[in-house]
């Protein structure tokens, strides 16, 4: 059973007043950041700016020092490991910076893994992995290796992977990274629209500028803040911080449970 606690603001997805750090390094510094059902939403910011760490925080990954991630009004680390481990499975869909691919598999199996892993025939799993990878412009790697592939074409078959199992939530975390920028910019907005057709709620980290321009919202970070208009500076949060304790009214918290 979970205490519940206000969903944020409608959010799909959403963390709040989440810390990291790396050692005695801060990653995150009090970030807090949603996404609502089917939305692009975009991290920016410079290389070491914790773009890679709060996805990692918000996908289930990674436990943050303080703070809440919630999804579908749940606490995610409330959860026991095994059970986080199947929402991820289930719910959750994720794309690494560098395409990486199991070797010994051909395209089309690389791209039903999830599939397979979940418990699907092989055929059901070929059927829909074949689907994904045509909408992705790679249907005729199917029975290629990985190695005879190029870094674009790798990368197609892992967001196809990503997408195979129609996640809730989709995080690519920098997906272009490994890619030259003409391939990179029609990857991205290939993955775009795979998302979008789907109504998959996407948290897309780049500091690419199409990705800015993709999305429906863009969150930028700094040294492990979040910045922009709209943001408060670190003296109004700890001034409303304040007047939460002191004038807020206390709630009785409800309980549930995850069907997962």
């Amino acid at each position: 059973m979970l205490g519940e606690a206000d969903p944020p603001d409608g959010d799909l997805l959403g963390g709040r007043g989440l810390h990291y750090s790396h050692g005695p390094t801060p990653a995150l510094v009090g970030v807090s950041v949603g996404a609502a059902a089917k939305e692009i939403l975009a991290v920016t910011g410079p290389r070491g700016s914790g773009k890679t760490t709060l996805l990692r925080c918000l996908s289930g990954q990674l436990t943050p020092d303080e703070g809440q991630v919630r999804y579908d009004d749940f606490d995610v680390y409330a959860l026991p490991v095994a059970r986080r481990e199947r929402m991820r499975l289930e719910h959750f869909g994720w794309i690494d910076p560098k395409p990486e691919l199991v070797p010994e598999l051909s395209v089309w199996e690389n791209a039903a893994l999830p599939l397979l892993l979940a418990g699907a025939t092989h055929r059901e799993a070929k059927r829909r992995a074949g689907e994904w990878l045509d909408r992705l412009d790679a249907g005729d790697l199917g029975r290629a290796r990985p190695r005879a592939l190029t870094a674009a074409q790798a990368q197609r078959v892992c967001i196809a992977r990503a997408l195979v199992m129609e996640p809730a939530v989709l995080f690519a975390d920098e997906p272009t990274a490994a890619l030259h920028r003409a391939e990179g910019v029609r990857v991205l907005r290939t993955l775009v629209a795979a998302a979008r057709s789907h109504s998959i709620t996407t948290v897309l980290a780049s500091h690419d500028a199409e990705a800015h321009e993709l999305a429906d919202r863009t969150v930028t970070l700094v040294d492990g803040r979040r910045t922009g208009p709209g943001v408060p500076t670190p003296a109004e949060s700890a001034e409303g911080a304040a007047e939460d304790s002191t004038g807020g009214s206390s709630e009785t918290e409800d309980s549930c449970s995850l069907s997962v």
